[in-house]
């Protein structure tokens, strides 16, 4: 039943339900704003209050303030910089305005703006952190002696600790904080960003779960959760925790939406990397470091260190996904030296600057057989793998099997794999080095194995792989399979090469017949003395496991085409001894 949209005369100066209502109702606060983290809201009063002619310095302070909340510095920084050009400011605004600057990453401006703010608790946090940014070692011991047993400052030196990644550390001073301060409930979203940096994923989600009970709608939190499932499980499943992080409209998440177009490239694999992560190079620290993987993916060390060259800061976004460390001793293009140009004037500050700067150099010294890049490399590897904050960590372990490979101490290697393989069995990148690995100690039938489980047709068409796979098939005495592999080959500098392994590794190992072979097509390759030898010695082998038994006797036909194909002298008296036994013995030839 449609009711009428015209209301009926009521009785003057009768006084309604609604009518009542509406005189109880109160405009809300300043104050109800702030209380539920509700900033839009409170700017939209402040700016009503303002362009209705009752604002003042506070009013203005407070607009600045909750756009500094919202994560809108640069519209905080222009209140602030307004403020500072009147006569008498407060003085809270210089100290503010460096706050500003700070996180805008103008971090000159931020220090002459602090140079003129008078000395408070804040201001000393604010150098303190600036030294940092400076790596001005001597200045921030001087402002860190200046820290007191507050909160603020103890929170203060624990960001720093996590930003050098002592996250051990960081997340001492955290617990220590709340075990006295249970209503500090920020402080697991800490605590489990710092376990995620240690890699303890599963730890991080069940610290991050105390915080996720009270607010299950903030932005940092939920983004970590599914950083998680990442690591534990994959990035649908990551994906999947995302969404409901997507879904959300409130404009106090908006500057969430970076970070989770960001981390979905992550997540699926760096599909869509090239038009998301540019961008976002100076929006979120982890976007240049992806982008360089996804380049080094591609096999485009030019691209990957041009970014490597012009990186100048590597803080972490809040549970942003990190870089992972890759592999290093795969197939990459010939651009090595043009890559190892682009970076080999940075100072590398962080882990995975380290590791980056270790890879082309290590890459360097391998296509080019340039020992002192290698040692460099191992140095590198090294100083990240014994690190303190690093030597417990997945990428730390890697390192310190890089540097032991680039060494050739496979044994320990295989002790730093052997730790972390767990975590890597579908990888395939890991696959491979840890193949080699056991392939170098002579555990040729394990490293099959693993050889055998990589998928990657780009590592399958590897000499590198085919080479060591090859020579496990013949250790493990299955060389029909090794020249499997060369046949599959086309012809090549690399085919004549894996001919040469497969002659070689056969005749050593006692497996004659396909040692004649390759050292039949070697010799009609390239007429030379050594692989008529090594043929005729493989084709006598073959005959005496022939009379032996240990061979089909159908075999010696194949032998005696392949003994006909040179025009050696001593080949008609092998011969001729050959075909006496055979008539002597019935065989066909």
């Amino acid at each position: 039943m449609m009711l009428s949209r015209t209301k009926p005369a009521t009785q003057a100066g009768a006084s309604t339900p609604a009518k009542e209502q509406k005189k109880k109702k109160k405009l809300p606060k300043l104050e109800d704003f702030l209380l539920t983290r509700d900033y839009t809201g409170a700017i939209t009063l402040l700016e009503f209050n303002r362009n209705s002619g009752k604002g003042n310095e506070e009013t203005d302070m407070w607009v600045a303030y909750c756009a500094f909340h919202l994560g809108d510095y640069k519209r905080a920084m222009e209140e602030y910089e307004r403020m500072s050009k009147r006569d008498n400011c407060h003085p809270d605004v210089w100290v503010n305005l460096g706050c500003c600057y700070f996180l805008l990453g103008m971090y000159q401006e931020a220090d002459g703006a602090c140079s003129k703010a008078p000395r408070s608790r804040l201001q000393n946090r604010l150098l303190f952190h600036l030294s940092h940014k400076f790596n001005d070692e001597k200045r921030l011991m001087s402002y860190h002696q200046n820290l007191q047993d507050l909160i603020e400052d103890q929170l203060s030196l624990a960001s720093i600790h996590y930003l050098r990644s002592h996250y051990q550390e960081a997340i001492d001073i955290y617990k220590r904080i709340l075990l006295d301060n249970r209503d500090y409930l920020a402080l697991n979203v800490y605590v489990a960003l710092c376990y995620y940096k240690l890699d303890y994923y599963d730890v991080s989600q069940e610290v991050l779960a105390v915080y996720l009970q009270q607010f299950s709608d903030s932005a940092i939190a939920l983004n970590l959760k599914a950083c998680n499932h990442f690591r534990l499980y994959n990035g649908k499943a990551a994906e999947a925790e995302l969404k409901s992080l997507q879904d959300m409209a409130s404009p106090s998440f908006i500057f969430a939406r970076d970070l989770i177009k960001h981390n979905l490239v992550v997540f699926r694999g760096g599909e869509g990397a090239l038009q998301v992560l540019p961008p976002l190079i100076d929006v979120i620290p982890e976007a240049r470091l992806n982008l360089v993987i996804y380049f080094l993916k591609q096999d485009n060390l030019t691209e990957a260190y041009t970014l490597i060259k012009t990186m100048k800061d590597n803080t972490t976004a809040a549970g942003a996904t990190k870089a992972e460390f890759k592999h290093l001793f795969g197939p990459h293009d010939n651009d090595v030296t043009e890559a190892y140009n682009l970076i080999k004037d940075l100072e590398p500050t962080t882990p995975q600057e380290y590791i980056l700067k270790g890879v082309v150099n290590a890459a360097l010294g391998q296509e080019q057989g340039l020992r002192e890049h290698l040692k460099v490399a191992q140095q590198y590897f090294q100083l990240v793998g014994g690190s303190a904050s690093e030597c417990d960590t997945i990428p730390g372990r890697q390192c310190m099997a890089a540097c032991f490979f680039l060494l050739k101490q496979f044994e320990d290697v295989l002790i730093y794999l052997n730790s972390i393989k767990s975590y890597f069995y579908n990888d395939d990148t890991f696959n491979f080095n840890y193949a080699q690995a056991k392939a170098a100690v002579g555990n040729f039938k394990e490293a099959e194995e693993v050889f055998l489980l990589i998928q990657s047709d780009k590592i399958k068409n590897d000499y590198t792989y085919l080479s060591w796979l090859a020579r496990c098939y013949i250790m493990n005495r299955k060389a029909r399979l090794s020249w499997e592999l060369y046949l599959k080959m086309e012809t090549s500098g690399e085919s004549f090469s894996l001919l040469q392994l497969i002659a070689n590794d056969c005749y050593k190992m006692g497996q004659f017949y396909y040692a004649a072979k390759a050292f039949d097509v070697l010799e009609r390759l390239d007429p030379n003395p050594e692989y008529w030898e090594g043929k005729r010695g493989a084709c006598v082998g073959v005959f005496q496991m022939i009379i032996a038994g240990h061979e089909p006797r159908e075999t010696l036909r194949d032998v005696v085409q392949m003994l006909r194909n040179t025009g050696n002298p001593q080949v008609e008296y092998i011969l001729r001894i050959m075909k006496k036994w055979a008539k002597d013995n019935r065989v066909p030839l």
